[in-house]
């Protein structure tokens, strides 16, 4: 009887049984010519092998994936015990070297799959995603060709954007990964490649948005542009400010970071950030059951860090030229965090 009456009181109280607060980690990662050892005769990638100008051996290529592995470990844990649900990733040339990199035995047990597709880049370089089926389940992928405007690039292809459907815990995501057009042969020559990227993701982006509203939809990559580029704010349709956001547009977090100087690479001591994440409307809704926003950040630990010579404080590269320099990459991974 008097248990009877506790429960009661309680109830009386409001007080009940609370579903413990989920995390998710979505990041992004350029992991910086992650190549075979083996020459495809459809690219260009005849410096990565052997004979090749970098000298581009299995030795090097084991470690390699070694030290990817070794910051991947750990890219997330701060925020859930098995790290990122999902990492979108760059400059990798085939689906050879993420079933190798994922297979490691530094993160093997975070059972990562893959989505990936090939491209028609000069280089032979692709997006791919990583995920971990315990926590997402995709069911539709499709690669969306960019189609460059003439004379702003050198080459007629750039790398496809990969598109993901899938249910993170059971809520429909929709996932963009991008590696845009470099600035190589000049930013202002180069831009309109950029936005033909840009546009195309948003047009694909925004058929998704007709059919619903409420869609989550994320676009990550290194977009070879910061987050105040035109291409950003006004191709893709993204602002920096909560109290601008709506139906149409993305939020970008990486505004405030990179107003107060603060990047993900680094090139003749000017920092850049390039590789984003942008989130649609409905991720701002703190008081949904669903998946919301919660923060984002840059993962950078000294170890992943040049601390000596002239990039001395910039993300420590793999490559000077065509010197073995055994760095991780020349981008720092950038990640935001969802909960519900």
């Amino acid at each position: 009887m008097k248990w009877s009456y506790l429960i009661i009181a309680c109830l009386a109280l409001g007080w009940q049984e609370k579903k413990p607060i989920e995390i998710a980690v979505i990041g992004f990662y350029n992991l910086e010519n992650l190549y075979d050892t083996t020459d495809n005769p459809l690219v260009n990638d005849d410096e990565f092998t052997p004979n090749g100008g970098k000298h581009y051996t299995g030795k090097i290529y084991t470690n390699k994936l070694f030290k990817l592995a070794y910051v991947l470990k750990d890219f997330g844990v701060q925020m859930h015990p098995r790290g990122a649900a999902i990492i979108g990733v760059a400059e990798i040339e085939n689906d050879t070297v993420l079933n190798d990199l994922v297979k490691h035995f530094l993160i093997r047990s975070k059972k990562y799959q893959v989505i990936h597709f090939d491209s028609r880049d000069a280089r032979g370089i692709d997006v791919g995603l990583l995920y971990q089926s315990d926590y997402f389940h995709p069911y539709f992928a499709q690669a969306l060709e960019v189609t460059l405007p003439g004379k702003s690039k050198e080459a007629y292809f750039t790398r496809d954007i990969l598109y993901v459907k899938g249910k993170l815990s059971g809520e429909e995501i929709h996932i963009y990964v991008n590696h845009w057009p470099s600035r190589r042969g000049g930013e202002e020559r180069s831009a309109p490649a950029r936005a033909a990227a840009a546009q195309l993701c948003r047009k694909h982006a925004d058929s998704i948005r007709r059919e619903n509203t409420a869609a989550k939809i994320i676009v990550m990559g290194d977009l070879n542009d910061n987050p105040t580029d035109k291409s950003i704010i006004e191709v893709l349709g993204a602002t920096g400010e909560l109290k601008n956001l709506h139906n149409g547009i993305f939020l970008n977090p990486w505004v405030p970071y990179y107003n107060r100087g603060i990047g993900t690479l680094a090139n003749r001591d000017v920092w850049g950030l390039f590789d984003q994440i942008l989130l649609s409307h409905s991720f701002f809704d703190s008081t949904s059951k669903n998946w919301h926003y919660l923060k984002a950040g840059i993962y950078h630990q000294p170890f992943m860090t040049e601390n000596t010579g002239r990039y001395k404080g910039y993300p420590m590269r793999t490559w000077d030229g065509n010197h073995y320099r055994g760095g991780f990459s020349d981008h720092y991974p950038t990640y935001v965090v969802l909960k519900r």
